[in-house]
């Protein structure tokens, strides 16, 4: 069979002959072959280049009924041969507001066979994989989670044009059963589209579980859809649901009921429809509703938020460095690395250093297949593995959107809202993550303002542990000293940037979904997911980034800005002259750099001074690769500039403070 992926809003169209076209499908004719008697004729009758067929059935031999131009025909199979059609056969929606579980869903009917893409123009992501439902092979979009057709966002301006831009798919609308009031406006604003819809009562487990009984029946007659109660996590339900598809691809579902057109008279009708077709019966808080509200508490929510944070952290580091330790820098050191000694040149000429480096150690140089994999695929990985578990872990919970409403007020100061706290806690596990989380920020601005507090003021992981290494010995007030420098020096930064850009601090507006204990599979689902596009996305950003700095070294510049950056390091900051190569290796990776501070001879005073400089005076390479496609050459220009303007205040204003007191 003969095919072809086109692009169609996001939908994909297969080119096959009319013979191969399944019964109940519908597809555009774009050629006709055999002849122009045989076009001609078909022409007569309604079937031409650019028409829109249906093939209502196949018969034995290979004869095909075909409605086309208002009319049957019956057609042999070698006349269905000559005519070629794009159809886009099964294509199913699956539609919702956030946190009903959509993806759960998805990875339930694809069996995780999916694709994570960004909708062209834009930085939101959905997911699209094969799936076999009722007997036929289909491809299921999870569109982004929305509230509704009426877009106040960029992730509901995506989901819009996605279920407008594919007209002949079936809509599969989740609802969270334990939700059913809150959920029923979008479901009424897409059945309203009049297409063929099923509802799924996702959660239904949960639901009956917190004492909220649905009368599927009496919601299907209320709806004038099909509504399937489901269990995503286990497949209960999916029998069903399969039978339901399979009356949707035959053109057998009935149409959706009436759907009023104010917001007012549908609320009106969600009422009456949640008093006919739910109960709920009253029962004891559970232990993780108890968590839930005390997590939203604004004393207790705030003790209860540095516990679980101190703990993710703490895991972190454990995870990371555990996994460094174990298994990736052991799996480097003796593996990788002496297979790739082995084919070192004799001669060191560009080519080869620009490759491998140099004759030292992965990290000493500047080498593509050295220093690229090992920043890439050894440091990076590692944290970037256990960031993305503990904040899985903590997005199943519920918990994040929690920690949002606590930290919204003190972040409006600086021009941010609640959610802008999840870049720079990531990034004070590992920029990369960090600088990827910011995607959830709205406004050009925003994303401006809360990437440059996590390259300025969130020392990830590694750096933090270096800093605390160094500096405890000689008296752990010197540890706060460098840690409070820095909290400061980034809201004076966030102050600034706020009054300085133009536009205002947005409102958080952000749904607060039930507590619930995570389930292993979506678990396990969004963790591969993250991991595949930081492998496919992040990984080659870094090693371009390693390819231009290996390149700027061979070329002399890197030599050249260490002499340039002697004096200022010995009159601003207060430091030995010839530091400034410690100074630039920062730029390839923090932790080495500030490690290399135990190599000279400083006071306590000194290290304070260096370890905040270097904490946010430049990203390090695999963060400015990744900030550079985040946001731009522009923008990245902008913010590695203000950073390092405020690093240099921020540690020569420390310095004079040490020389006077």
């Amino acid at each position: 069979m003969n095919q072809a992926a086109v692009s169609n809003y996001g939908c994909e169209t297969e080119k096959l002959s009319l013979a191969e076209l399944r019964a109940g499908a519908r597809g555009k004719v774009i050629s006709i072959a055999g002849g122009d008697f045989l076009r001609k004729r078909l022409s007569a009758m309604g079937i031409y280049e650019g028409r829109e067929v249906l093939k209502v059935s196949s018969a034995a031999g290979g004869t095909a009924v075909v409605e086309a131009a208002g009319c049957q025909l019956a057609l042999g199979r070698r006349i269905c041969e000559h005519i070629t059609v794009l159809s886009s056969p099964c294509e199913i929606l699956l539609t919702g507001n956030p946190n009903v579980g959509k993806s759960v869903v998805f990875s339930r009917l694809t069996g995780i066979g999916a694709l994570s893409s960004n909708y062209p123009g834009t930085t939101v992501e959905f997911l699209r994989g094969p799936a076999r439902l009722g007997g036929e092979r289909c491809l299921i979009t999870d569109v982004p989670g929305a509230y509704s057709l009426e877009t106040t966002c960029k992730a509901e301006e995506v989901a819009c044009a996605m279920i407008n831009g594919c007209e002949n798919a079936v809509i599969i609308h989740v609802i969270d059963a334990t939700s059913l009031e809150r959920n029923l406006f979008f479901a009424l604003e897409i059945l309203a589209l009049k297409r063929p819809a099923i509802v799924l009562l996702n959660k239904w487990d949960l639901a009956k579980m917190r004492g909220v009984f649905i009368e599927p029946k009496i919601l299907s007659e209320l709806l004038g859809v099909p509504c399937v109660p489901f269990v995503a996590v286990t497949g209960e339900g999916l029998p069903e649901l399969e039978r339901r598809l399979a009356a949707a691809m035959r053109g057998q579902l009935p149409p959706p009921g009436p759907v009023p057109d104010g917001p007012d008279e549908k609320w009106k009708l969600i009422g009456e429809i949640s008093r006919k077709a739910q109960r709920i019966v009253h029962h004891h808080p559970s232990l993780a509703e108890k968590i839930a509200e005390l997590a939203i508490h604004p004393a207790a929510g705030l003790a209860l938020a540095l516990g679980i944070l101190a703990a993710a952290f703490y895991f972190v580091r454990l995870a990371g460095e555990g996994l460094i330790n174990a298994a990736l820098d052991p799996l480097f050191m003796r593996v990788y690395f002496p297979l790739l000694k082995t084919l070192e040149p004799e001669q060191w000429n560009f080519a080869a250093k620009f490759l491998f480096g140099g004759p030292a150690g992965p990290l000493d140089s500047f080498g593509l297949l050295t220093t690229g994999v090992y920043i890439a695929l050894v440091t990076v990985f590692a944290y970037v593995l256990a960031f993305y578990a503990a904040l899985g872990f903590l997005e199943d919970t519920g918990y994040i959107p929690r920690l949002a409403v606590l930290l919204d007020a003190a972040l409006h100061k600086i021009g941010l809202h609640g959610y802008a706290s999840v870049p720079v806690l990531l990034g004070l596990g590992c920029k990369v993550p960090g600088i990827l989380a910011a995607r959830v920020l709205e406004s050009r601005r925003e994303k401006i303002i809360a990437l440059s507090l996590t390259l300025l003021a969130a020392p990830c992981m590694p750096q933090s542990a270096m800093i605390i290494a160094i500096l405890a010995p000689r008296g752990f007030i010197y540890v706060l000293y460098v840690f409070g420098a820095l909290a400061l020096t980034g809201a004076l930064a966030g102050y600034f940037l706020h009054r300085m850009l133009k536009g205002s601090a947005p409102e958080l507006f952000v749904e607060i979904p039930p507590w619930q204990w995570p389930r292993l599979s979506p678990f396990a689902l969004k963790l591969r997911l993250r991991i595949k596009s930081y492998l496919f996305d992040a990984v080659p950003m870094i090693m371009a980034g390693v390819a231009l700095v290996a390149l700027a070294d061979g070329a002399g510049i890197t030599a050249l800005l260490a002499r340039i950056f002697q004096k200022p390091a010995s009159l601003l900051l207060g430091l030995p002259g010839d530091m400034a190569p410690a100074l630039l290796l920062g730029f390839l990776r923090k932790d080495a750099s500030i490690a290399l501070l135990k190599t000279y001879t400083l006071t306590s005073g000194q290290l304070v001074v260096a370890s905040v400089f270097l904490a946010g005076y430049l990203p390090c390479l695999a963060s400015l690769t990744m900030l550079s496609n985040e946001v731009g050459v522009k923008d990245t220009v902008k913010v590695v500039a203000f950073n390092l303007a405020t690093a240099t205040l921020a540690a020569s204003l420390l310095n004079l403070i040490r020389v006077l007191f």
